[in-house]
């Protein structure tokens, strides 16, 4: 089969504008290499080229998600994300290893790893719950990235109050970062978590609270009423 990568990269070339190159930057810390496409128009493109593929393996199709994590330009890495997923019910044991190292390798920016791990990593823990184990490991990462991922990829878990222990023991292990990202994203997992359950969150929050990071406790109480928020953020 004829690879619609180019095709991919045309297109995408074709849509994307210096305005929106310029808007989409100042949401980054980082240096970030994109076409200018918006997120919305990226999944279109990523749909409509993946039409041609249906049927085809999933080791081929990943091989050139392979090609397009490579590139380093967001949009491509945003239809690699949209076709590994539409694999989902394909995922097996063996998959895990090949996200790990796509996320090692390649995912230098907030936005490519909360696509990537809320959705596919997420969902492949709920079909391999074991595997939650190596999130506790990524939790301890010297790679900025890989801490997040161990945080967000539990999110859409969380609110079904899945992984609900593991949850807390990643949020305490990453309860110090000093990253701001990192503080972010277990903040963002514990509000989730409270979806399922909010005293016990609360209560998390409120042994932590006086050496827990600010940004990350704002972010855990965020949803929770205003009596709970008043007593969580009163120092």
């Amino acid at each position: 089969m004829k690879s619609p990568i180019p095709a991919v990269r045309r297109t995408l070339k074709e849509l994307g504008t210096e305005e929106t190159q310029a808007i989409t930057r100042r949401f980054f810390k980082e240096p970030i290499r994109l076409y200018g496409v918006k997120s919305p128009v990226v999944k279109k493109v990523a749909k409509e080229h993946f039409a041609p593929l249906k049927g085809t393996p999933k080791a081929e199709v990943f091989a050139m998600c392979d090609s397009l994590w490579a590139s380093g330009m967001l949009e491509e890495i945003g239809v690699a994300c949209e076709w590994i997923h539409r694999y989902h019910k394909e995922f097996t044991p063996d998959d895990f290893s090949r996200f790990e190292a796509w996320i090692d390798a390649y995912v230098t920016n907030w936005a490519t790893c909360d696509s990537f791990c809320t959705r596919t990593v997420g969902t492949f823990l709920t079909m391999y719950p074991t595997f939650v184990a190596e999130l506790k490991r990524w939790s301890k990462s010297k790679n900025l990235w890989t801490r997040r991922a161990s945080a967000v990829s539990l999110i859409a878990p969380a609110k079904h109050g899945q992984f609900h222990d593991d949850v807390f023991q990643i949020a305490t292990t990453l309860l110090h970062d000093p990253e701001d990202l990192i503080q972010k994203a277990y903040g963002w997992l514990l509000k989730s978590a409270a979806d399922f359950d909010r005293e016990t969150v609360f209560r998390f929050v409120m042994a932590h609270k006086t050496t827990m990071p600010r940004t990350a406790l704002r972010y855990a109480i965020e949803k929770m009423p205003k009596e709970m928020k008043a007593e969580a953020m009163r120092k």
